[in-house]
Order: structure tokens, then C-alpha cells, then sequence
């Protein structure tokens, strides 16, 4: 059966990068592409109108803005892309042929991140971790409309929300891995190099798995990145 899915992109100060991620949408079958601006100041609003979109104005932060996303959406599913990220021009595609299957509630993308030394390292790490089961914002997680509402949507954190929302999904049967891929950027981990932004991750992750509250993590991060 037909599914219309509905996507959602936060974005605060994204305008070299909204029309691409608002396209690649459109393109891979979306029924609307909804973009979640937590005040931007350079255009994006614009740029992502221009591309196609339809912008709502968001609480400042990405669960809120997701949320508020999601609140605006008319499809079946809701898929969730970063900005800087691009749809495989099939993902709706993908996501339907998963769908058949009544037990699957949600799903994400493999990520590829290009083809140089730190695009392989990062593939191949979130290669590793999604087999342990642990997956992210970055790989366009796509649910549901129902499973999400009934979990109250992403969590009110600071971070850690898409690892959070995982979680409880998993609880409501069960995630489909897609190929994809889903094009992701590296300029978060580039940014501040990429082993000091890793070892900031490690430390960030298993704090979370030791049950210390996102508030905290959150100042920690701060402290750390």
C-alpha cells in the first residue's frame, strides 16, 4: 500500500545547505517537506521556501523543533533529516517495501559520508554501531505516525532525543535498516577534529548508557567538545 510520507527538517542558520536536503525529499517521493526554523537569521526561511518547502516557526532547539515538525505533517510516516544531509531518490520507496510488513514500525538509512579518510572512519563506525543496535538523527529516521504519537513524540532534551526515541520504538516493535544511503555531511566531526570530536562522543555515549540525565550530559558537552 501506498504510504505518503511526510519530512522534517530542523534548521537554524542553514541556508548554504537547506535547498539541496529540501529537494532530495521532494525528489525521493516525499508528500511534503516541512522545515522546523528555530530563528534563523540568514536566509533559510527563503532558501527552503524557494526550494519547495513549507516553514513553521519552531521552539529553539531540535526536539522541540521536531516536534513542532511533526505537528504540521499530513502523512502516514514521518521521516526526520538533518539539513545537511540528502535523501536517496528512492528512500520512499524503501520505506514502503518495509512497511509491508505490519510488525515494522520505523526505520533509518545507512549513512555515507563521502569518500575520503575520515568519510570511511565515520561509515565504518556507525556501520559498527548500528549493529549493536544504536543509531541516530543523522541517518534519517523515518516512523510511523501512530507509533509516534503514541510515544509522545522525541523526548524535551538537550540531546541524545533521536537515541531516546530509538529506544522506545524499538519497545513497539520492531526498526528496519535501509540501504539507502542517506548522503550525510562530516562537518560536525571535522570541525573540531575529527579523534577529539570521536572521544568526546565515546565519553558523552557511555555517560548516557550510565544513566546520567541528558541536562548533564548536556553541560558536560559544552565543557568537552
Amino acid at each position: 500500500m501506498s504510504q505518503l510520507v511526510s519530512v522534517v527538517i530542523p534548521a537554524l542558520n542553514e541556508a548554504m545547505v537547506i535547498r539541496r536536503a529540501v529537494r532530495s525529499a521532494l525528489v525521493a517521493g516525499a508528500c511534503e517537506v516541512i522545515v522546523a526554523d528555530g530563528g534563523s537569521t540568514d536566509g533559510t526561511v527563503a532558501a527552503a521556501i524557494e526550494a519547495g518547502a513549507r516553514v513553521i516557526a519552531a521552539p529553539r532547539g531540535r526536539g522541540p523543533q521536531l516536534n513542532a515538525g511533526a505537528a504540521a505533517r499530513g502523512g502516514d510516516v514521518l521521516l526526520f533529516l538533518h539539513a545537511d544531509a540528502l535523501l536517496p531518490a528512492n528512500a520512499v520507496q524503501q520505506i514502503e517495501v518495509a512497511l509491508a510488513d505490519r510488525g515494522v514500525v520505523g526505520g533509518n538509512f545507512r549513512i555515507h559520508f563521502g569518500t575520503g579518510r575520515h568519510a570511511r572512519f565515520l561509515a565504518a563506525f556507525y556501520h559498527v554501531i548500528r549493529q549493536l543496535t544504536v543509531y541516530y538523527g543523522d541517518s534519517a529516521i523515518w516512523v510511523r505516525r501512530e507509533h509516534f504519537a503514541a510515544i509522545g513524540g522525541f523526548p524535551p532534551y538537550p540531546l541524545m532525543e533521536d537515541l531516546k526515541l530509538v529506544q522506545l520504538l524499538r519497545k513497539r516493535g520492531r526498526m528496519a535498516y535501509l540501504d539507502g544511503p542517506v548522503h550525510a555531511s562530516p562537518r560536525r566531526w571535522e570541525r573540531g577534529g575529527l579523534l577529539r570530536t570521536w572521544a568526546s562522543w565515546v565519553v558523552i555515549q557511555t555517560l548516557y548508557f550510565c544513566n546520567v540525565s541528558p541536562p548533564r550530559l548536556a553541560r558536560l558537552y559544552r565543557h568537552i567538545r
